[in-house]
């Protein structure tokens, strides 16, 4: 679609409305096609049964205690409409991952299922400085982490698939610790990790205040995505952009706030973008953007509380280079394949669609060029078969 210069109106079709969400797009079952994840916490991709074995060996105190309870309690409690409230469910996870056996089996089990779900590519975003509860360091604690995620992909290539991930180590936006975490980012950067993020309360707690952890990543090359505009709007978003040098926003929903609807009839809408929006766009920054989990924290809440009222579908008709992600999958009880299943639902996507959106993210990804040119090579033959 041909975009108008910043300040004109332009078109987007009205999306139709559709049948309750299945697995199959197009008669395909989307578990079976290749997806990149780019926007998964370990933290937040727990097992139950899991949850409940680790803290029963640190003597832990649970608010369920069968695992089926236990999901249903996370899903329960995650679904709040406040980011504030969602984070506290974290407080479970990362209780039992404290120790050097807790976190190697946590990201083992990660990896497995994210190539159970189809995912060729995974970057899994976790912040150290929170699993330092029981005696590791935090070169330790990462140490941990990539033995495990090493393990599980072990045992795909074992199974006969194949799955890549990578580490992105995150900070807390609300602590003191992000240079710390940026240096420790760094010295494993050949050891597994391929980027940074800041994370946790936004609001209040914008990139500008880690503005000499990111001049450090800067100066030494190591890529970054911040989450920006789930729980705060553009100011965010900015600072995210000028201060974090983010290349891709974490959700990045809210950029949808800079976009004006200027007009609509039966068939299209049409809209102005505003100037950060414009430069988001332009510069092909990618937003990760979670849409179940969306709805949790109510990062949509200007535009409505059901799917449907996404600016997803917005923002891909407008060009912007839009992901599609899972944020926490046990808080969200979801999968990867599971969100794009439903956002075809919602807005009538195809299969060329939904390779549209692993394109998107194997190209944002923080693998070296050629690698990311391997991987839009897999997801072209995977769907090409289908």
């Amino acid at each position: 679609m041909n975009t108008p210069p910043s300040g004109a109106a332009e078109p987007v079709s009205t999306p139709a409305s559709h049948s309750d969400p299945a697995y199959h797009v197009d008669g395909v079952d989307v578990r079976t096609l290749p997806k990149v994840s780019l926007h998964d916490h370990l933290d937040g991709g727990l097992r139950p049964q899991t949850i409940v074995e680790l803290a029963d060996e640190i003597g832990l105190d649970l608010p369920e205690t069968e695992s089926d309870a236990l999901g249903e309690w996370f899903a329960t409690q995650s679904d709040s409409g406040s980011l504030v409230e969602y984070l506290k469910t974290f407080d479970v996870t990362t209780a039992v991952m404290q120790t050097r056996d807790g976190l190697a089996r946590v990201a083992r089990e990660f990896v497995l299922d994210l190539a159970a779900d189809g995912v060729v590519y995974g970057e899994v975003r976790w912040a150290p400085e929170q699993h330092l509860g029981r005696g590791l360091s935090l070169d330790q604690a990462v140490e941990a982490v990539q033995s495990g995620l090493e393990q599980g992909v072990a045992d795909v290539r074992a199974g006969g698939a194949s799955i890549r991930v990578g580490q992105l180590v995150t900070a807390m936006r609300h602590a003191d610790r992000a240079l710390e975490i940026a240096q420790l980012a760094v010295r494993h950067r050949d050891d597994g990790v391929v980027g940074f993020d800041i994370a946790g309360a936004e609001a209040g707690f914008p990139a500008s205040n880690h503005r000499v952890a990111f001049d450090y990543l800067a100066e030494h090359y190591l890529p970054t995505t911040v989450h920006a505009g789930e729980a705060d709007g553009l100011a965010s978003i900015q600072s995210a952009l000028t201060d974090g040098r983010a290349l891709r926003l974490g959700h990045g929903v809210r950029l949808a706030e800079d976009i004006t609807v200027e007009r609509q009839d039966d068939e299209n809408i049409y809209v102005s973008l505003g100037r950060l929006s414009q430069w988001v766009k332009d510069r092909e920054i990618a937003l990760e953007l979670s849409p179940s989990s969306n709805l949790q924290t109510g990062a949509i809440v200007a535009w409505g509380d059901e799917l449907i009222d996404h600016p997803f579908d917005l923002l891909y008709q407008l060009g912007f280079r839009v992901t599609v992600n899972t944020d926490n999958r046990l808080m969200s009880r979801t999968t990867l394949s599971r969100e794009l299943a439903l956002l075809a639902d919602a807005f009538g996507y195809d299969l060329d669609d939904l390779e549209t959106f692993q394109f998107n993210a194997a190209r944002a990804s923080f693998l070296p060029l050629e690698d990311r040119e391997d991987i839009a090579e897999a997801i072209s033959a995977g769907f090409d078969a289908a």
